[in-house]
């Protein structure tokens, strides 16, 4: 399984071992403390009052349940979340099978509510995407998509295992190649084997019961469907309010997901070549899709043979172009008028930079630049520990072959991403994820048609398995990866769900730019 690049939000074309390259992090598995500072002073008048509950996770020990407080406290780092936020760590067992042994600590944000204490709901956790995406630093990132849901919810967001500060993997100084995994198995053996989305569903069930709420409420985007979806098949009877938008395909394998995806890049492609033949002057990609793909072709090659200078000492090569344009389509027709300029740049005056920029400033959660967090190396472990699909070489060839004849424009790049997971070494969890949640609550499922990241139908199938009347499905007729609050109806269909409990009407579609 895996968005904006999944699992879903995963980067696709990328081996596990540049994965590991790209990122590593050094900080000790006892980092955590170091953005904490206790004694945060109230910030509102009305004396809070604080939510109990009385359904803690069943199988654990009191100690991890009634036993334990969250200490809410300023947070000290990211230098965003300073002011308006509190931090906290959860202890967590590491092995769910053995919840008596070593423990970890899961590192905390928070807001808190802005409307008055009888209107409060409770707190409603955020999801981001990824995997590998920090919801420590998203939290202050993110916070005016979210701001309107204030008055109801504390929003709280956390890092998941193997992320920012909670059991951040070290993997020394990986290798070339797929060594890069064997470095990653000598450094994290530990806890490699403990940092799946199901792992992380569990702390979820935790979270919710420490922060007082008898039933999870929560807002998952791209690979923060899967795990939303894991926690409602886990725990149907826990599932409050969930949201999900942007959603992965709980029914394709990595290699299926991979041919998803990189036909669903290609039509969002197209689609912008079709606009800007028909309304740019002078378009870089020529007169339509066909005339697109061949000049597409001819500058990747330039690129393979001299990458072009892309400011900061960095170069663009064939690779790059492909996952840049990638990432402006994810904003869709917002990003248009930017990736025309930016294509136009790197044609006419071999400038990479506007292209690596725009993408690096507007990419999605999963497949912008990577922060200096170790999220490349946690996206490979976390996509690994969940999908036990391991093909032979042989069989991993012809899976790239599929990948890379069903795009012109991004096959090639997007092929690599087969082999995510080849030589990995442990076991992963499940081919496909069990998302099936037979007595849940239900389950908001936001889906764009012209979504370049998520493909559409993996929307329908989402709310599909989820089961009758738990998986409910939102249609946005909009380009872009997620619509949640860019497309107004959306916006105002899940803001009156996440506030009432009323979903919209089955077959709701929302009008957009696609419409």
């Amino acid at each position: 399984m895996s968005d904006a690049h999944p699992i879903r939000n995963r980067r696709p074309g990328l081996s596990a071992g540049a994965l590991i390259l790209a990122g590593v992090l050094l900080a000790a598995i006892g980092a955590v403390g170091a953005w904490l500072q206790r004694d945060a002073p109230g910030r509102s008048a009305e004396p809070r009052t604080e939510f109990t509950a009385d359904n803690p996770p069943a199988g654990l020990p009191a100690a991890l349940t009634t036993g334990q407080r969250l200490h809410w406290s300023r947070c000290t780092s990211p230098p965003a979340a300073r002011t308006g936020y509190d931090c906290a760590v959860m202890k967590t067992p590491l092995d769910y099978r053995k919840p008596d042994g070593r423990t970890i600590d899961v590192a905390l944000i928070r807001r808190k509510a802005t409307g008055p204490n009888a209107r409060r709901i409770g707190s409603l956790v955020l999801n981001f995407g990824g995997p590998g995406v920090s919801g420590v630093r998203g939290l202050p990132e993110r916070i005016n998509q979210y701001e309107p849901l204030l008055d109801r919810y504390d929003l709280v967001s956390f890092d998941p295992r193997g992320v920012g500060a909670t059991i951040p993997l070290r993997c020394g100084k990986a290798a070339e190649g797929h060594e890069g995994a064997g470095a990653c198995a000598e450094h994290s053996r530990a806890l490699l084997p403990y940092i799946g989305t199901a792992h992380t569903a569990r702390d979820l069930d935790l979270m919710r019961y420490l922060l007082g709420d008898e039933r999870l409420h929560y807002f998952g985007v791209s690979y923060g469907t899967a795990l939303g979806a894991v926690y409602a098949h886990l725990h149907p009877s826990h599932v409050g309010r969930l949201v999900l938008e942007a959603p992965v395909d709980p029914t394709e394998d990595l290699s299926e997901e991979q041919v998803s995806q990189v036909k669903a890049v290609q039509a969002a492609f197209d689609r912008f070549a079709a606009h800007c033949a028909a309304r740019v002057r002078r378009c870089p990609t020529g007169d339509g899709p066909e005339e697109a793909a061949r000049r597409m072709a001819r500058l990747a090659d330039r690129l393979e043979k001299k990458p072009a200078p892309a400011g900061g000492g960095r170069e663009l090569d064939a690779d790059d172009l492909a996952h840049r344009v990638g990432d402006h389509l994810t904003r869709g027709t917002d990003g248009w008028p930017t990736l025309a300029k930016a294509l136009t740049a790197l044609i006419d005056h071999n400038d990479g930079a506007p292209l690596d920029e725009g993408a690096a400033a507007t990419g999605s959660a999963d497949r912008g630049a990577a922060p200096p967090d170790g999220s490349r190396v946690a996206l490979t472990a976390i996509t690994c520990a969940d999908s036990s699909l391991r093909r032979d070489f042989d069989g991993l060839e012809r899976d790239a072959h599929r990948v890379e004849a069903a795009s012109p424009v991004f096959g090639a790049a997007w092929s690599a991403g087969v082999y995510l997971c080849y030589d990995w070494p442990f076991d992963g969890e499940r081919v496909t994820p069990r998302v099936d949640a037979d007595g849940a609550a239900p389950v908001l499922v936001v889906g764009g048609t012209g979504d370049p990241t998520t493909p559409y139908p993996g929307a329908r199938r989402m709310a599909r398995a989820l089961g009758d009347g738990v998986g409910v499905l939102l249609t946005a007729e909009e380009e872009g990866h997620g619509t949640y609050p860019q497309n107004r109806c959306v916006m105002e269909a899940v803001n009156t769900y996440l506030r009432t409990g009323r979903t919209p009407a089955t077959g709701t579609v929302c009008r957009g730019t696609m419409s």
